[in-house]
């Protein structure tokens, strides 16, 4: 999951255009002021695990707002951040979650329809903490660092132990190799410490 995180003065929107994947929006113009936007990108490798990922962005995020003292928080879809996209059922499932988790630690949640192109205006802070990307990895569920070699790049690698069967999650097959316990230079990543 990629996430964009910008603390603005204000957010408003409006749904443009709907795509073949987009859910029926609750509303379709919105705003939020003095709050957090979460551009947010749920990647192919987010369908591994949707339950360790809503709870690993959710615990990252709610350490940023306590940074910011900022309650208010506005998902938002944003396909762009990422070439590999989820499914469209994951992307929403992990969107529904995220805002599920925030809102039942009482911030106060709003989020943009999914699958809908939609015209924004957004105000930054432009204070030093006021934009940071955030990347959560499936396998670790906490931030990356892009210290593991299948993270740093996984649209070279292949997915899995090799006969098509992906890693399970939380078993590494070696303790401190990475990632799920991939090895720290998997074959084709020999250029990666």
């Amino acid at each position: 999951m990629r996430i964009l995180s910008i603390h603005a003065d204000y957010i408003r929107y409006k749904v443009t255009r709907k795509t073949r994947i987009a859910e029926e929006p609750a509303v379709w113009e919105d705003e939020m002021h003095d709050c957090v936007v979460l551009f947010t990108c749920i990647e192919k490798l987010d369908e591994i695990n949707p339950s360790l990922v809503i709870e690993s962005a959710a615990k990252s995020v709610m350490e940023r707002l306590g940074k910011l003292k900022v309650h208010r928080v506005m998902v938002f879809p944003y396909a762009h951040l990422t070439r590999s996209l989820s499914a469209p059922g994951t992307a929403l499932q992990v969107l529904k979650g995220l805002e599920d988790t925030l809102r039942g630690r009482d911030f106060v949640v709003k989020r943009a329809p999914f699958g809908w192109y939609k015209e924004f205006e957004l105000k930054s802070k432009g204070h030093p903490l006021a934009d940071q990307s955030m990347t959560i990895c499936p396998y670790q569920g906490r931030e990356c660092d892009f210290e593991c070699p299948y993270c740093h790049s996984p649209l070279r690698t292949g997915d899995g132990t090799g006969d098509g069967t992906p890693h399970p999650v939380g078993t590494p097959e070696k303790a401190g190799t990475g990632c799920a316990g991939r090895a720290a230079n998997p074959v084709g990543l020999e250029k990666y410490p």
